[in-house]
């Protein structure tokens, strides 16, 4: 099988001939990390935000993920959304919605500041449309992995409206303080998904990941309530178009979030992601929602891969693979990202154990 079929299989719960590899994203020090394995260092760029590099650091670091992703074998390959954002000053970024984020050299900027304080922004303001340059991503990762399978991450509901109102906190907030703010919100930035599964389906990525989280490490951000009325109905039409378009959906939540997870099935996503191994335990998920979802991830990225040694990575892989693939339906991964405090040796060992313990059959 090649990556594509391989994750596909897996993902319509089927069983390919061994466990997809596939991680959600990569951060660009990571990415270098990595590629240092396989590549001299001359052609490397240095480590620091892809918004920061000069063009030709940028086709430095474009090359290296190629090389890395080759060289490890992974079956999928995950793009990103390529709009620029420009820099306000040392540690805030400005993207193309006119939120301000806040960088951090230990992973995903954070909302600071939006462009709707209240209704009488949302009145005024005007939705960015969704560029075909936003997905040059896909174009690229089609053209140097043609066996693999590509996913896109589409920032959906949730996560657009925390940004377009600042902060995740305000976000909250309205859901009580001001209900009709936040489903406004929700009806746009739904809107806008709407709008980006067109081109992400007419690049040719075969499968879409819901990204933001719904969970802490002890619950959920919302009651059962809540989620049913802020942010069901629009997963569902999300989802629904996905899937007339050829689209796979998976949803993508760290944290503590069993209870939601009968929403995921009946909104009709495809896949769960990524399964945290200090909230959920992935043998009992598997075993209640298996036969619904493909299960994905669960290899801890918070303290395993960064201070365990490779014979312990070995380790959980091969008792992650006995309690989540047999049957089929299970994609091995981090319990996140490969995030800068990763262990590159660790993640080798990671593919490494997956290749000795995941042939079918389990």
């Amino acid at each position: 099988m090649t990556g594509k079929e391989r994750m596909l299989t897996a993902l319509a719960r089927g069983v390919p001939d061994r466990v997809p590899v596939w991680e959600l994203a990569f951060n660009e020090e990571s990415i270098i990390k990595l590629a240092a394995h396989y590549l001299d260092a001359a052609q490397l760029p240095e480590p620091k935000n892809v918004h920061d590099m000069t063009d030709a650091e940028v086709l430095q670091l474009v090359n290296a993920f190629r090389v890395m992703g080759t060289a490890l074998d992974l079956d999928g390959i995950t793009a990103t959304n390529s709009a620029p954002m420009t820099r306000v000053d040392a540690d805030h970024f400005r993207d193309g919605f006119g939120v301000i984020h806040h960088a951090s050299a230990f992973g995903e900027p954070y909302p600071v500041q939006g462009p709707i304080s209240g209704p009488q922004d949302l009145k005024k303001f005007q939705m960015r449309p969704p560029a075909d340059l936003d997905f040059i991503m896909i174009d690229l990762m089609r053209a140097n992995s043609p066996e693999g399978a590509i996913a896109y991450i589409l920032n959906g509901p949730f996560f657009l409206s925390r940004c377009l109102r600042g902060s995740l906190e305000n976000l909250l907030m309205d859901y009580i303080l001001q209900p009709g703010l936040a489903k406004d919100l929700a009806r746009m930035t739904t809107d806008y998904n709407l709008a980006c599964l067109e081109i992400i389906a007419k690049k040719g990525a075969h499968f879409v990941v819901n990204d933001c989280d719904l969970a802490w490490n002890q619950a959920p951000m919302m009651s059962p309530a809540q989620y049913e009325e802020f942010l069901h109905p629009y997963h569902q039409e999300i989802v629904k178009r996905a899937h007339e378009l050829g689209l796979k959906m998976v949803k993508h939540s760290d944290g503590k979030l069993r209870f939601l997870i009968p929403y995921f099935i009946e909104e009709g996503f495809d896949g769960l992601h990524p399964i945290q191994p200090q909230c959920l335990d992935i043998g009992e998920i598997k075993r209640e929602f298996g036969d619904r979802l493909c299960i994905m991830g669960n290899i801890d990225c918070s303290y395993l891969l960064v201070f365990g040694a490779p014979e312990e990575v070995r380790q959980s892989v091969q008792e992650t693979i006995a309690k989540a693939a047999a049957g089929g339906g299970y994609i091995l991964s981090s319990s996140n990202t490969i995030h800068p405090g990763v262990n590159p040796e660790n993640y080798i060992a990671l593919v490494q154990a997956a290749r000795e313990f995941g042939n079918y059959p389990v």
